[in-house]
């Protein structure tokens, strides 16, 4: 499932995620969620890979029909935009543990893709983007509750 990106005009905003999975208790479950959000159209997978590190500290591919859980994933077989290269799985492998796997995501916000065509229409820019972690949201809100 190749992406066609070549009307870059009307794409929405594209992030990335690398997510480090314990092998051992996968079940396949965040993957549901991932098939429903792209069926219910609001994102695109671009890019979608995988890869685990051995206890030994040596990194390998995983092919889309042996990742861990159960989930068929092969509905994204093929989907590669060519954004994610080499460099970012030697990457990935060299910060997740070993004994986990990880899924490197590469995805278009489609729900955004009118209102930043319509930003770019109107020349405006991003300048600065970012995103909060869970977990730095909730130690922030459990530092901000007084003491009991």
């Amino acid at each position: 499932m190749t992406e066609d990106l070549t009307d870059l005009e009307e794409i929405g905003p594209i992030d990335y995620l690398v997510i480090e999975l314990p092998t051992a208790n996968m079940d396949g479950s965040a993957f549901e969620h991932l098939l429903d959000l792209v069926g219910r159209g609001l994102i695109r997978v671009l890019d979608l890979a995988f890869l685990s590190k051995a206890a030994d500290g040596s990194v390998s591919g995983v092919a889309l029909d042996e990742v861990p859980g159960g989930v068929n994933l092969t509905f994204f077989e093929g989907a590669s935009s060519g954004l994610l290269g080499d460099d970012d799985l030697d990457e990935a492998g060299a910060a997740i543990e070993p004994g986990t796997t990880a899924a490197l995501l590469v995805y278009e916000n489609v729900w955004a893709a009118p209102f930043a065509t319509a930003l770019r229409r109107n020349g405006a820019q991003l300048v600065a983007s970012g995103r909060i972690p869970v977990q730095a949201l909730l130690a922030a809100l459990d530092a901000t509750e007084p003491a009991s």
